[in-house]
Formats: C-alpha cells, structure tokens, sequence
C-alpha cells in the first residue's frame, strides 16, 4: 500500500513496487531552510557558525526543491551506521520504478516552477551497482519538463560508499563525472564519496570491510577528468571519535578536484546501537570546529552542513528508512496518507 508521510520539510513516500513482487521504494520531496541557515562554508562567503537549525519556515519550493531517491530495495553495503540493510539485501531499482518515484515526488511537491531542484540518488542502496540510475540521470530534465515544471537548474547528485565488490565501479564513476556531470550537465551535478574517517582501521569498522581503502578510492579518482562546476566531494559523517588526518588527505586527493563536507552522524537506530553520536551536534558548532580546521589547513575547500534535529527525528536524513524502522517519531506534525 503506497503511503506519503509529512514531515517538518515535506514529505516521505513509500510506495509499492510496480514490477517486483512484494518490494517497497522510499523517496523524498522536501524543501529546505536555505544555505544560510543550516551551512558554514568560508570559500562560498558563508563564515557565521552555525549553533544550531530552528524548524521554522521552509522556503518555497519555488526557491529549492530536494527530492531523494532510492536505487535499491534494501543494501547489501550493510554499513554498520546505517538502517537500509535491514529492509533486505540490495537488488537494484528499474528505470521505470525510478521515474515512477520522480512522478509521485513531483506530484506530492506539487510546484509548477522552482530555480533549483536537486535530485538525489541516495535514499536506499548503493547507485553505483545500478548502471539505470545513469540512464535516469541523462533524461531527467525530459522528464521534469514533460510535467510542466520549470527549473532554472537541475543539479542530480550521486553518492557513493566505493564498494569493494563493484568490477564496474571505476567505468561507472568515470560515466557519471565525463558524460553526466562534465558534458551533460556543464558540470551542474554532483559526485560524493562518503569516506566518513581517514583511519583505515576506523573505515573498516564503519563500513564492515565492504568499502575500497581510501588508497583504492585515490586511485580511481586518478582517472576522473577534472570538475566543471563545483569540485567533487569528500564527505565526512562524523561522531565523537571520528578521525581526520588533512595531510593524509591531501596527499591522497588533489584539493583542485575535491572539497570536503561535514555533517554529523545522524541518530537513527544503527548509529544509536553502534555509538556513532556526536555529542550536541545540533545545539553549538563547537564539535565540527576542529574536523573543519583540520581540513581547510590542509588545503580543501570545506563545508559544513547541520541538520535540524527535526530532520533527523524525521527520518529524512542519510542512513534512514522507515521500512527498517517505522515511521518517524515526531507525530505531533505528521500527516499520513495511506491510497
């Protein structure tokens, strides 16, 4: 049973597969608080710390529209900071179910017109096992125009954890940045390795031994033409005990491709159960100071991204799925629609 839940940004919908039997997708449509209210970042003119995100008004969609979508049933990635794989193993998402995702994401926005929408391979699974989500991406402006909306800029965005076990992975990424990002897109996408630490030993944990070694992941961003547009990003999920080592970095990773973005961990039940919590994280910068000095000291462009505790509580952020868990706790402002 298709199901759309509200939350303080917008809004999750769960819906039945339409080609495989007994699977459900998650997607989100949201706005969101504007970059001046939940980022730090000194080389895009954002310097003020950010002590904490407010739920308070939105912007329009007219202004940002952000929809998430998932490119598995499940993960098989089993990170140890995640709840996706305990939905089931990851089996990969058709092109049709992606575009039937976009559908009821555009219809619950329900916005004629906005200046940026940011597409998100992100909600559930691995992309870079799923060769349609390029396939997706290369016809996404098609798609939104044959709904009748406007976007000044469409920005898709791939995230990935690097699997160890992807042959295809260094083919797939140079796809996504030469034919989507650079040619496409005149570099008005998005690329994210989600790295989370720079201890190998930290990594392995976190990631359960299923990720390449940031050694392995250098390598193969050796062969990535370099970025039209905004850099690639390196992006770390950090608790109280991440470590980052920024000379390590920039001898792996040239600060000419890449920046580097920090959000906390985000408290959903696997980070609860593994302690991956960054204590007040929501309330005062204080924790993410010394992650984005070390970083900017070494060389990288560096953003910080705060969510509000909201969000999270919401479950709309990275490492969630309410088919893992149920439904976000913040009752008092959902709205369930069941059809």
């Amino acid at each position: 049973m298709n199901k759309t839940i509200k939350v303080p940004t917008g809004h999750i919908i769960v819906l039945d597969s339409i080609i495989t039997k007994d699977k459900q997708m998650e997607c989100l449509s949201l706005g969101d608080y504007g970059q001046q209210h939940n980022i730090k970042a000194d080389f895009l003119g954002y310097t003020d710390d950010i002590k904490g995100v407010n739920v308070g008004n939105v912007m329009p969609l007219s202004e940002k529209w952000v929809i998430t979508l998932s490119t598995q049933f499940g993960c098989s990635m089993n990170c140890d900071f995640c709840d996706v794989p305990k939905v089931g193993p990851g089996i990969n998402i058709s092109l049709v179910e992606l575009n039937y995702q976009m559908h009821h994401a555009l219809l619950t926005g329900n916005s004629r017109y906005t200046k940026r929408l940011n597409v998100h391979y992100a909600r559930m699974g691995e992309p870079t096992f799923n060769w349609d989500v390029i396939t997706h991406a290369q016809h996404l402006k098609d798609f939104v125009i044959s709904y009748g909306i406007i976007c000044d800029t469409i920005h898709p965005v791939l995230s990935t954890m690097c699997p160890k076990y992807n042959n295809h992975l260094q083919q797939y990424i140079f796809t996504w940045c030469y034919s989507v990002k650079n040619q496409l897109y005149g570099g008005e996408a998005g690329l994210q390795f989600s790295i989370n630490s720079t201890d190998e030993i930290q990594r392995q944990t976190m990631f359960r031994g299923s990720a390449l070694t940031l050694e392995e992941i250098s390598e193969l961003s050796k062969i990535l033409p370099k970025p039209l547009g905004r850099k690639y990003t390196l992006n770390f999920a950090v608790h109280n005990n991440t470590i980052i080592d920024g000379s390590k970095l920039a001898q792996l990773f040239n600060p000419d491709y890449f920046m580097c973005k920090i959000t906390p961990m985000h408290e959903n039940v696997a980070c609860k159960q593994g302690r991956y919590i960054l204590d007040n994280g929501y309330t005062t910068y204080t924790p993410y100071k010394p992650f984005e000095t070390e970083l900017k000291n070494a060389g990288f462009d560096t953003l910080v991204f705060i969510p509000s505790y909201d969000e999270d509580i919401g479950k709309i952020t990275c490492g969630n799925a309410i088919l893992a868990t149920g439904d976000p706790i913040n009752k008092g402002s959902n709205q369930i629609d069941d059809n």
